[in-house]
Parts: C-alpha cells; structure tokens; sequence
C-alpha cells in the first residue's frame, strides 16, 4: 500500500495545512497515482494556475514486483519552472526533470515540488507500506 497526503503551500499560508488532499493504492503491479494540475487524471490536483506544476507532474507507479517508484515526467517546456526532491530517512535526494527513482519498501519520506520563481510548493508525503508475507 502507498499512502499520500498533500499540500500546496505558498508564502502567505506557510505552515498551514488547509486543502490537504490524501490519496492511496495497493502495491499491486500497475497501481498508479498521480499529481499536476489535471483533476480529471491525477488523484491529487494542486490549483489549477500554478504553472509551475505540469498537468500530470509526478507520476508513482508499482512495478511488478510491489515496489514503488516515483516519476518526474517531462511536460511541454525543455527546462522546468520547479525543481523535484525526495527527502527518505533524512536524506535529500534531487530528481532529475524527466527521471525515475525508487520508493524505499517499508519508507516514509517527502517529495517536495518547488516553484523556482516564488515561494510557494507542493509537499506530497508518502507512506509506503512493505508488501504482506500472507499467502
């Protein structure tokens, strides 16, 4: 099971979690949650005029054998308006614009989208829970 929550945070709400969103899906193979601005297609939508947000921006998916990974995908500019991190067990790990990194079994962490021209971000926290060993 993947567990997330998010909120959109701008300098003028900072530390406020007003329109917290959550969202979870069975670690089974193809399970697949998303998050950018399109509510028809990602189960957490962020405001719709943060443009610094793709349509579809982060895409975790579960691969064949129950394990998370999570997906920066590339939108319709060459260069990026944010910048991606995933922070696990303290540690700050950067996502490269276009690429893949995996979700720790058993994790906790953040992934962070921040704007690069204001203060404001998108804090998506995850729970990722380790497969069940039960037949």
């Amino acid at each position: 099971m993947l567990e997330l929550t998010m909120a959109a945070v701008s300098a003028a709400d900072a530390g406020a979690t007003a329109g917290l969103q959550m969202a979870e899906a069975p670690s089974e193979p193809g399970a697949v949650l998303r998050v950018g601005r399109d509510a028809a297609v990602c189960r957490l939508a962020t405001p719709g005029d943060w443009l610094f947000v793709s349509r579809v921006h982060l895409e975790f998916l579960c691969g064949p054998d129950g394990t998370w990974q999570l997906t920066w995908l590339r939108g319709s500019q060459t260069d990026p308006s944010a910048e991606v991190t995933v922070t696990v067990d303290g540690r700050v790990y950067g996502v490269p614009y276009g690429g893949t990194v995996p979700l720790p079994p058993e994790s906790a962490g953040e992934v962070v989208v921040q704007d690069r021209t204001e203060a404001r971000s998108v804090n998506v926290g995850f729970y990722h829970e380790g497969r069940s060993t039960t037949p």
